[in-house]
This record gives structure tokens, C-alpha cells and sequence, in this order.
């Protein structure tokens, strides 16, 4: 069932059922859990409790780790659930798809050291501006967007457009 009878693995799903389904995700996020979808604040509450489990004083001391640690436990926060639903949910979807696969995805020209250090650096810098905008890409311009936010279209427009720019300075490493 992970592949084609020739080998090939599945064909992507179509992006419109895909966003309509997210939509419907988005949707029962809101009616179910009181707030919208979001990555960011897990990975914050997980260095929090992280913190807490080994320097305690230090966690309750600081300002920004605190405040991570008021949804009760790592388990208990909604966003971290979410997380943990998105990886076993990638996992099932990339294995009835056929592409389970440990790989490192890059073009001809690219080796895989500045592949690496290039997606962590990319990493890196969204995490930054994650922290900096006070939410991630989906709770800012899924949530956000869907709220109306003119924030969040503000931001959406900005993330498109950088993409742009950076998918054009970076095209030769692709092809």
C-alpha cells in the first residue's frame, strides 16, 4: 500500500482538497479548543518546562519561561498536543504515500554539509522572527488571517514576497 505497482511512490494529494481540509482543521481547532492553530509556543513551552526540570529557580524567575510554564505541563498545553498530532499525522501521510524515507532533499549542485547548515540557518531565522512577531508562520497567517488580522496579511504578503526573493538568490543550488 506505500507505493505504485511500479515503484513510484503516490502522487502528492490536490492542493485545493488539501486547503479546504485545513480550513475544516482550522475550524474545529477554534470550536474544539477555544483558539487557533500554531507551532511556536509548543516549542517555547517545551524549553520552559526543560528549564524548570533543571534549574527551577531559573524558570520561575524568568519573565518569559513563567509564562510558558501556566498551562500546567508540557502535556497539558494545547499547542504541544497539536505538535505531537502534526508529526504522527506527517508520519502516517508520508507512509501511505509511499515517501517515508530518511533523505536529505537537495539539488545536483548542492552537497549535503551546506544543505544542512543552510536549513538550519533557515531555521534558525524563522524561529528568530517567530519570536520577534509574536507567533509563528501558521498562527499567524492561518489563525491570524482567518481572524482578519490586518497584521497577519501584512505578514502573509511579506513571507511570500521574501520567499520569492530568497527562491530566486538561492535557484542555482536547485537546479
Amino acid at each position: 500500500m506505500s507505493a505504485r505497482s511500479d515503484g513510484a511512490p503516490r502522487p502528492y494529494a490536490d492542493p485545493y482538497l488539501a486547503g479546504v481540509a485545513l480550513g475544516l482543521v482550522l475550524l474545529a481547532s477554534f470550536v474544539i479548543a477555544g483558539r487557533g492553530l500554531g507551532a511556536s509556543g509548543a516549542f517555547a513551552t517545551a524549553a520552559a518546562t526543560t528549564v524548570q526540570s533543571v534549574a527551577p529557580g531559573v524558570a520561575t524567575k524568568n519573565d518569559f519561561l513563567a509564562t510558558q510554564l501556566d498551562a500546567g505541563g508540557l502535556f497539558r498545553d494545547w499547542l504541544v498536543v497539536e505538535i505531537l498530532g502534526v508529526m504522527i499525522g506527517g508520519w502516517c501521510s508520508a507512509a501511505l504515500a509511499g515517501r517515508l524515507a530518511v533523505r536529505v532533499e537537495r539539488g545536483p549542485r548542492t552537497d549535503l554539509s551546506p544543505r544542512l547548515w543552510a536549513a538550519g540557518a533557515g531555521g534558525a531565522i524563522m524561529g528568530a522572527g517567530a519570536v520577534l512577531a509574536r507567533g509563528c508562520t501558521s498562527g499567524q497567517a492561518l489563525t491570524g488571517g482567518a481572524l482578519l488580522s490586518v497584521g497577519a496579511w501584512l505578514f502573509i504578503a511579506a513571507a511570500f514576497g521574501a520567499a520569492y526573493v530568497v527562491a530566486y538568490a538561492t535557484r542555482r543550488s536547485w537546479t
